[in-house]
């Protein structure tokens, strides 16, 4: 089942521009859904194979608010996530991405012209 606020954030999620990362709290937040963290973890668990509207959802370019990688060290997706963020030039040092550097900070006027909802 595909919850309608899946789509609110799968479409947020494409917005995160190549070589940045944004956290599940910002994501819920431009998403119109603030203090979900949780959901946004869920609805990029559910994103089809195929991606959404012909675009693939770059699930991998999100990450916690301490700028770590949330899957458990080691595991796959972990390595998967951890390869995708290296190949955009991210620098991940152990599981931590340094916000400071790589965080996508849009300007107003990104998100609002960007979004549908």
């Amino acid at each position: 089942m595909i919850y309608p606020h899946y789509q609110q954030i799968w479409q947020t999620v494409q917005l995160i521009p190549h070589g940045r990362v944004a956290c599940y709290g910002q994501i819920a937040d431009f998403a119109g859904l603030p203090g979900r963290a949780r959901l946004v973890g869920k609805a990029l668990g559910k994103v089809p194979k195929e991606g959404w509207q012909g675009r693939r959802v770059p699930w991998f370019r999100v990450i916690n608010s301490q700028g770590k990688i949330s899957f458990p060290l080691g595991s796959e997706y972990f390595v998967k996530q951890k390869q995708h963020l290296q190949d955009e030039q991210i620098v991940v040092l152990g599981s931590r991405v340094q916000l400071n550097d790589f965080q996508w900070q849009p300007d107003l006027a990104e998100i609002l012209f960007s979004l549908e909802f």
